[in-house]
C-alpha cells in the first residue's frame, strides 16, 4: 500500500542538505569579502618642529689667504727653473730665468747712445763757451749766442734721455730673473723650460705664509645665510678629532657661471695641523624665520591640479589627502609654507598608490609612537 510519509522523507532530507550547503557557501563568501581589505605598508616622515636652526654642511679645500701668480715683467723664452712644487721660498729667491740675450744687447746699445750723447754735450758746451766769448768781444751777434745755447740744451736733453734708456735696458735684464716677493710655498708650476711666455704670464704660484682659509661653493638657495663675520665650525677629513672655530671672511659678489654657486672664504685660526690642500667640512647654523618645513620630493603628489601630501591618522592608521602651499625646492627636498604642522606623519614614498581612508601599516617605530599617543600599552 502507498505511504506518503515514506515518499517525502528523502525529499525533506535533500532540502535540508541544500540549505546547509547554501549557509556554508554564504559564510565562505562573507569571509572572502572580509579578507579583501587592503592594508598597505608605507614609509613615513614626521614633521619636525619649526623655528629650529637648520644645519648647513659644505665641503671645501684649505687654501692660503693670499696666493701670488708670479710672472716675468718682460717676455722671452724660459731657460731655467730653480724651484719645484712644495719648495719653500723667501723674498729675493730666484724662481726662474728667461733668455736675456736681447736685453743685454739693448743695454750695450743704450750705453753707446749715452756715450755719443755725452760727447755731443761736450761739443756743444765748447761751442757755447766760444760763442759767449765772441759775443762779449762784440765779434758775434746775439743770434749766434742764442743758437749755441739752444744746441747745448738740446744735447743735454738727448743725454738725459739716453741715460734713462740705459736704466730701462738694465732693468729689463734684471727682470729676466723671476724672484719671489714674500715667504711662502710653491703650489703650482704654470710654465716650464723652453716655453716662450709673454709679459705677466703666470709661471710660478706661491702660497704666502700666514692665515689659511677654507673655500666652499654655496648654492644660491643658502647664500643669504653666509654673511661676513658669521661663526662656523670647520672639521677635517684627515683628522676626525680636529675641529676649529672659523668665521666667514669673504662672500663672492656673483655666482660662478657654470655651477651657479657662490665662493665663500672661511678664515681659520693658526694651527700647524692644518695643511694646504686639505679637505674640510664647514658647518653653519641657519635660522628658519619663515617657519618652513621640509619634506622629501617623493612625498609630494597632485590631486585635482593642486599640490597635496598624504597624512596618516595615527589612531585609525588611515591616510588622508591634505593640500599644501609650497615655498621652494632644495635639491631632493621641498619646503612647505602652509598645510603641515609639527608632528604630522607624511607618506614619503609610493603616493601613487594612496587613496582616501586607505588603511596603512606604519613602521615599527611609528606604530609604537601612535599607540603611546592613543593610550595603548606598548609591548
Amino acid at each position: 500500500m502507498f505511504s506518503p510519509r515514506a515518499y517525502n522523507r528523502p525529499l525533506f532530507a535533500h532540502v535540508l542538505a541544500l540549505a546547509a550547503l547554501a549557509a556554508v557557501l554564504s559564510g565562505c563568501s562573507q569571509e572572502k569579502a572580509e579578507t579583501k581589505e587592503i592594508i598597505r605598508p608605507v614609509k613615513v616622515v614626521e614633521i619636525a618642529a619649526t623655528g629650529e636652526a637648520r644645519r648647513l654642511d659644505y665641503a671645501g679645500t684649505v687654501k692660503a689667504r693670499t696666493e701670488m701668480n708670479l710672472g716675468f715683467r718682460v717676455g722671452g723664452k724660459i731657460t731655467r727653473r730653480f724651484v719645484n712644487v712644495g719648495d719653500r721660498v723667501k723674498p729675493g729667491d730666484l724662481l726662474a730665468r728667461i733668455d736675456s740675450t736681447d736685453y743685454e744687447l739693448a743695454v750695450r746699445s743704450a750705453e753707446a747712445t749715452l756715450f755719443a750723447a755725452e760727447k755731443q754735450v761736450q761739443t756743444t758746451s765748447l761751442t757755447k763757451r766760444r760763442a759767449e766769448q765772441l759775443f762779449t768781444k762784440s765779434f758775434s751777434s746775439k743770434a749766434e749766442l742764442d743758437q749755441a745755447d739752444l744746441l747745448y740744451d738740446q744735447a743735454v736733453s738727448t743725454r738725459d734721455a739716453a741715460a734713462s734708456s740705459l736704466s730701462q735696458a738694465k732693468n729689463q735684464v734684471a727682470y729676466a730673473g723671476l724672484k719671489s716677493d714674500q715667504s711662502g710655498i710653491v703650489t703650482a708650476i704654470n710654465a716650464d723650460v723652453g716655453q716662450v711666455v709673454g709679459t705677466g704670464t703666470p709661471v710660478v704660484t706661491v702660497a704666502v705664509d700666514g692665515e689659511k682659509e677654507i673655500e666652499v661653493a654655496v648654492p644660491e638657495l643658502d647664500i643669504a645665510e653666509f654673511t661676513p663675520g658669521k661663526a662656523v665650525k670647520a672639521r677635517f677629513w684627515s683628522n676626525d678629532m680636529l675641529t676649529l672655530d672659523g668665521h666667514v671672511r669673504e662672500v663672492s659678489g656673483s655666482a660662478e657661471r657654470q655651477s651657479r654657486t657662490f665662493s665663500v672664504r672661511i678664515s681659520l685660526p693658526s694651527d700647524p695641523r692644518v695643511l694646504l690642500g686639505m679637505t674640510a667640512t664647514v658647518e653653519a647654523a641657519a635660522a628658519n624665520p619663515e617657519s618652513l618645513v621640509s619634506i622629501p620630493l617623493s612625498a609630494l603628489a597632485q590631486k585635482d591640479g593642486k599640490d597635496i601630501v598624504w597624512v596618516v591618522d595615527r589612531s585609525a592608521t588611515t591616510v588622508h589627502a591634505r593640500p599644501v602651499t609650497l615655498a621652494d625646492y632644495a635639491g631632493e627636498q621641498v619646503r612647505v609654507a602652509e598645510g603641515l604642522r609639527p608632528g604630522d606623519l607624511v607618506v614619503a614614498a609610493g603616493t601613487q598608490f594612496m587613496a582616501e581612508d586607505l588603511k596603512v601599516k606604519l613602521p615599527l617605530a611609528e606604530q609604537q609612537s601612535a599607540r603611546a599617543e592613543t593610550g595603548e600599552v606598548v609591548r
